[in-house]
């Protein structure tokens, strides 16, 4: 079989390529117009803020929110400290004495350290299993959130592993009969599957760039005004975006932001169809070469993209990928020093760690083509059987880390 010329990519749940009308979109105000937005005082600055306040307009639609709701940060880890942290920190200057802050196993890093962090702070972290599915039991978080005051629930809308769609509908209305503020980390959820923050009683929302088609090093932070959800800033500085997130806006990576979004509300449904066509042609070419390939958490709703796949025959995921070096796609496992240990997110679903071990995450795209996924499903089921026939297993090593 003969290699593509350039890599095939499958990895778009660690990120996403920008589309080419976000970067024609980013292009005059790195180079026409470079002001600050803050610099309302001439009429470069003037534009610049313009340009920035016309992206909140856009990113707000997506979600269902106003524009005044929505903050600019780098980044969902920054937007998931900011909520998480930002709300329990200024609940407890206001002397709460809600201090159970709730999620899940298979919540994101960034959620799962910052929940953590709160332990030292005097608050109680309790971190939800799933069931085999990745899903929330929700008979659990209802008995949880019942035996004490609880001031925060946040559920990813859509995992970055196993890409499964929470309930989030289901969960907002368990919290807030419960007196719980909502967060949920949208980040794999926006441009794949609707949103509305109204709808699922969310507080707060993480969002990224670089997830929808857009520029890294950008995000947002949906923060709830009616009734009115108030967080302490992480760090301070010039008051900029509400005191909430101080720092000079980077106005270019807001247009591509805004941009992805717009093009996102607009395509949306139209992308997820494709997508899902694409997937269901390469799971099938895939498994009419691998028998016994094996779809994780098979039975959940998960997003159009996402394939989380266990090899069999005693092979690693890290063979599979060593072996087809052409395609792009992760192991979902995390490195720590030498050692490669099996994603928290496939543990947490109660896979045997060699199954964890054996598991891929593909994630399929906007631009992703026919030609594409059959090359890949070829490339790596040859890399499989290669693999099966050597009967040695991978040496220790690093392997590509899930984001």
């Amino acid at each position: 079989m003969s290699r593509p010329n350039r890599p095939i990519y499958l990895d778009n749940h660690a990120t996403t390529p920008v589309d080419p009308r976000v970067l024609a979109a980013m292009r005059p105000w790195w180079e026409a117009n470079f002001a600050n937005p803050g610099s309302v005082e001439h009429a470069m600055g003037r534009a610049a803020e313009e340009a920035v306040e016309a992206a909140r307009r856009h990113v707000a639609a997506l979600i269902g929110a106003e524009p005044n709701e929505i903050l600019f940060t780098s980044g969902a880890t920054e937007s998931n400290n900011l909520a998480i942290k930002g709300a329990a920190r200024f609940a407890a200057a206001q002397g709460t004495e809600r201090r159970r802050v709730v999620t899940l196993a298979t919540e994101h890093k960034c959620v799962l350290e910052s929940v953590k962090d709160l332990g030292a702070e005097g608050f109680e972290p309790v971190v939800l299993p799933v069931a085999p599915s990745g899903l929330l039991d929700l008979g659990l978080l209802e008995a949880t959130l019942a035996e004490a005051p609880t001031l925060l629930v946040s559920v990813m809308a859509v995992n970055n592993e196993i890409g499964v769609i929470q309930d989030l509908a289901a969960i907002g209305e368990i919290a807030k009969r419960h007196g719980a503020l909502v967060h949920t980390d949208a980040a794999q959820a926006a441009g794949r599957i609707p949103l509305d923050v109204g709808a699922i009683r969310a507080d707060l929302m993480s969002l990224s760039g670089h997830k929808l088609y857009g520029p890294k090093g950008i995000g947002a932070l949906y923060v709830r005004r009616r009734p009115r959800v108030r967080l302490a800033p992480l760090f301070s500085g010039g008051g900029q975006e509400r005191g909430l997130r101080s720092g000079t806006l980077p106005a270019p990576l807001i247009v591509g932001l805004g941009e992805a979004c717009r093009i996102a509300a607009q395509e949306a449904a139209l992308d997820a169809g494709r997508i899902a066509g694409q997937r269901e042609r390469f799971l099938a070419a895939l498994a009419a070469a691998v028998p016994g390939l094996a779809l994780n958490a098979p039975e959940a709703p998960r997003v159009a993209g996402n394939l989380s796949l266990a090899f069999p025959g005693g092979v690693t995921a890290q063979q599979v990928m060593e072996g087809a070096p052409e395609v792009c796609v992760s192991t979902g496992s995390a490195c720590s020093s030498a050692e490669v240990e099996p994603s928290h997110v496939l543990k947490a679903l109660g896979l045997a760690e060699d199954v964890a071990r054996a598991t891929l995450r593909i994630g399929i795209g906007r631009f992703t083509s026919p030609a594409e996924v059959d090359l890949a499903a070829a490339a790596l089921a040859a890399a499989w059987r290669r693999a099966v026939a050597s009967g040695t297993s991978a040496p220790p090593g690093l392997a590509g880390a899930a984001e």
